[in-house]
């Protein structure tokens, strides 16, 4: 296959986006072992590193928008390669050429949304905050205890608009004094970068930024880890330092200052998936589980793939905007491994986790015997 760039070039973007440890790649392999890709078809990390290494990248190749930057490779090199940057400056050399195959062809109209309205479902910037209608939520005002940030997802998707709403009502049981920003929210970002579009990200970055300030915001409650990673980690490239916090992290908080009391039994099985952007990036692993064990009457068990070998869902990387093959989604696999543990309740903390799974549990014969939950709409039963 013919490169769209020379040689030099592909190896100079490379480098300049962060891929520049390649080079010590010595093609051991160990990425492709523990790669989710190689549960569902064959798919080599180590092949697209080496073809990097030689400027051979074909950016007009589905291969390189595979990675879902899950983390799982990161953990298992031993000479520190940067697999994930390589992958992301790669999409970023095919981006700069508007090179998107087929099944990635979605990443247009998600960048038109997010550069026109803020958010990439295609909402209506004007409408954000529409989900809390009824629940008498405050404008943010500086003073506050806490920013909700609920993202663009919580605050469009009629699944997830449940989550941000049981957010809402168990920080008004705690008495947190909080208030959102509803129209002058707008998205994170953290996907459309890891996409490869870092204009974009950095428009929509500096666009929140800018808010927090204005607004004199100091700590920031999110539902979602990518939000979570980006404000806490990437937003840290400005020079801004916000007191980030996930929702796992301020509930475990709240129970044990005796500001959240988790009284109502609860008398089902059930069991915990780590997202990854919790999980493996940020290592938020207690907290949740923490939380979960304090519910009367709840059986909590583990997965297979659990803590910071948990499956992906498919969702990073901006892989939840592109077309996945059904019986290519690592979420069917993950579901299999919920039914053979007995658990009727699958609780998780991210919405990419939670649209991916709902999707895979509608399309199996059991579908009415298991429940994907946030941790919010749990903790909203008991207390």
């Amino acid at each position: 296959m013919e490169n769209i760039a020379d040689f030099k070039e592909i190896v100079d973007v490379i480098k300049e986006q962060g891929g520049d440890a390649f080079k010590y790649c010595y093609q051991c392999g160990l990425c492709d072992t523990v790669c989710p890709w190689n549960r569902v078809r064959n798919f080599s990390m180590r092949k697209l590193i080496r073809q990097a290494t030689f400027g051979l990248t074909e950016v007009e190749n589905e291969e390189i928008w595979r990675c879902t930057t899950c983390g799982r490779c990161p953990q298992r090199c031993p000479r520190g390669v940067g697999i994930l940057e390589v992958g992301i400056a790669s999409r970023r050399l095919a981006t700069e050429f508007d090179v998107f195959p087929a099944p990635v062809k979605p990443i247009r109209g998600v960048t038109q949304s997010l550069t026109s309205d803020g958010n990439p479902l295609n909402e209506d910037q004007k409408d954000r905050a529409n989900w809390t209608e009824g629940l008498s939520v405050k404008t943010f005002e500086e003073g506050m205890e806490i920013l909700y940030f609920p993202c663009c997802y919580l605050s469009y998707d009629p699944r997830l608009n449940k989550v941000a709403k049981a957010t809402v009502n168990i920080l008004k049981k705690a008495g947190v004094d909080f208030g959102i920003l509803g129209v002058q929210e707008k998205c994170c970002g953290e996907s459309i970068r890891k996409a490869g579009n870092e204009e974009v990200f950095k428009r929509l970055a500096r666009d929140n930024i800018k808010t927090f300030i204005d607004n004199g915001v100091k700590k920031i409650l999110v539902s979602s880890p990518h939000c979570y990673h980006a404000f806490k980690n990437d937003y840290a490239e400005f020079k801004v330092n916000f007191e980030v916090v996930h929702i796992t992290q301020y509930l475990n908080e709240l129970v044990k200052e005796g500001r959240l009391e988790l009284s109502k039994e609860y008398e089902r099985k059930v069991t915990y998936h780590d997202p990854c952007y919790l999980g493996r990036h940020n290592s938020i692993y207690d907290e949740p589980r923490d939380t979960l064990k304090k519910v009367p009457g709840l059986q909590l068990s583990e997965l297979p793939d659990a803590r910071v070998d948990s499956l992906c869902c498919g969702g990073g990387g901006g892989r939840i905007w592109m077309e996945t093959p059904k019986e290519e989604r690592f979420c069917d696999l993950r579901l299999e491994q919920v039914s053979n543990i007995g658990a009727e309740v699958l609780v998780t903390s991210c919405p990419y986790c939670i649209t991916n799974f709902e999707d895979s549990r509608m399309n199996r014969e059991d579908s009415e015997d298991m429940e994907v939950k946030d941790i919010t709409e749990l903790i909203q039963e008991v207390i």
